[in-house]
């Protein structure tokens, strides 16, 4: 089996101020192909460093993909870089000018000088088309090893690999492919997951089940080998199907689902409505629920009563009850998520209360401390948690929290 390795290029991906969302992308792309991706690296905007990164690449495997570095600014040195390692000189070539300038010609718009760069190739290499942008990609071949360049703007670098690479490197993968799929779960944490799943969670089986976490929501990427993709969705499912015997109702989805679109999904079902009443999270419950198109069939009201005055206006809380007990408190929480659903005329009412930090907290109430409450007909439950994060992991949490609480509701 062909094997390839991903160079990433750029001081902004060291740096952080970009996320590389290319080497995702390139590993399951190259997955689907039967092609194995055994390396990856990240490397700033320096000749050397990225004809040493190269040259590692590729004693690592077969095909080398380059991403990044491709612009025609100063910083953009992938093609002295890939010159370097083949120990060649970078040619003008006429007819990639013209078409990179027939590109702005098209737009309306006069090319800059600078945008020349972009037609000096590696000796010996080829240009890859670029519908999206003025970078061309190149592709070479050193020593056995197939190289290609490419931009990375994200959907510029898609295009290209879709249009332009992916058919080249057909055929050249095993004869067996990689499918992948996803179940989702909340409600435990990863230890315990692992616990329950036991041998399923094994290395060296197939399919191989691997686990991640994110603000609360554990995923299992269900990862199978087959001889063709049907084969593959076929290992899956059935690994789904046993997972889902033995998690029961922690699992609340597959695939690209979010946890909002399946209660969504559900409300719907049930030709049930939900509102809700925030403090701490400021609306991120109600645009969780209306991130999904036709959320209006089941979402009705979304209060924000961030201080006491608008949850007594707004909501009906009494102002003993704040008096007494506070803002951040059990009675309030339900008064809120009752006062809401009275309001509103929906089935269910979703209310929080919190306090999201960095200030505010006390020895009793520290900071992080949320009441999450779900109210329906007769019946509310109030729920207390402590989220130890910064602000915006608290708030994320008792969103996704609440959002749980609510799908249990709705199934007892």
């Amino acid at each position: 089996m062909k094997t390839a390795s991903v160079v990433s290029i750029g001081n902004e991906l060291l740096s952080g101020q970009t996320v590389d969302t290319n080497l995702a992308y390139l590993g399951k792309s190259l997955a689907a192909l039967g092609l194995g991706v055994v390396s990856s690296c990240t490397v700033g905007d320096d000749v050397q460093l990225i004809a040493e990164a190269i040259g590692q690449a590729a004693a690592n495997a077969d095909i080398i993909l380059i991403t990044g570095g491709l612009g025609p600014t100063d910083d953009d040195i992938t093609r002295q870089g890939l010159a370097e390692f083949m120990g060649v000189e970078l040619k003008f070539n006429a007819k990639l000018f013209d078409e990179i300038e027939q590109f702005f010609t098209e737009r309306g718009y006069e090319m800059a000088d600078k945008n020349k760069v972009q037609a000096y190739l590696p000796a010996g290499a080829i240009a890859l088309k670029n519908k999206l942008g003025t970078a061309p990609g190149i592709m070479a071949r050193y020593n056995g090893k197939l190289l290609f360049s490419m931009p990375g703007v994200p959907s510029e670098m898609k295009a290209m690999f879709t249009e332009s690479i992916a058919p080249q490197l057909e055929g050249l993968g095993s004869d067996r492919i990689v499918v992948a799929g996803k179940l989702k779960c909340i409600g435990a944490g990863e230890s315990t997951i692992a616990e329950m799943l036991g041998a399923l969670m094994e290395r060296g089986r197939n399919p191989l089940i691997n686990c991640t976490v994110s603000s609360s929501i554990i995923t299992l990427h269900i990862i199978a080998t087959a001889a063709d993709r049907d084969a593959g969705l076929s290992m899956i499912e059935t690994d789904r199907r046993q997972l889902c015997e033995i998690l029961g109702d922690l699992v609340f989805g597959t695939d690209d689902d979010t946890l909002a679109a399946v209660i969504g999904a559900e409300l719907t079902r049930q030709g049930k409505t939900v509102a809700t009443a925030e403090s701490c999270t400021g609306g991120l419950i109600s645009k969780m629920l209306t991130d999904t198109p036709g959320a209006s069939q089941y979402f009705t009201h979304g209060w924000v009563t961030y201080n006491n005055d608008a949850k007594v206006s707004q909501l009906g809380v009494e102002q003993t009850l704040l008096d007494q007990y506070g803002a951040v408190s059990e009675p309030v929480a339900a008064a809120m998520a009752e006062g809401a659903r009275e309001k509103s005329g929906a089935d269910f009412a979703i209310a929080v209360t919190g306090i999201a930090g960095p200030d505010g907290g006390t020895e009793e109430k520290p900071v992080g401390s949320v009441y999450i409450a779900i109210a329906k007909d007769g019946h509310c439950d109030v729920q207390k948690r402590v989220f130890a994060h910064a602000r915006g992991a608290m708030r994320l949490r008792t969103a996704i929290t609440a959002l749980n609480m609510l799908r249990h509701s709705m199934s007892s």
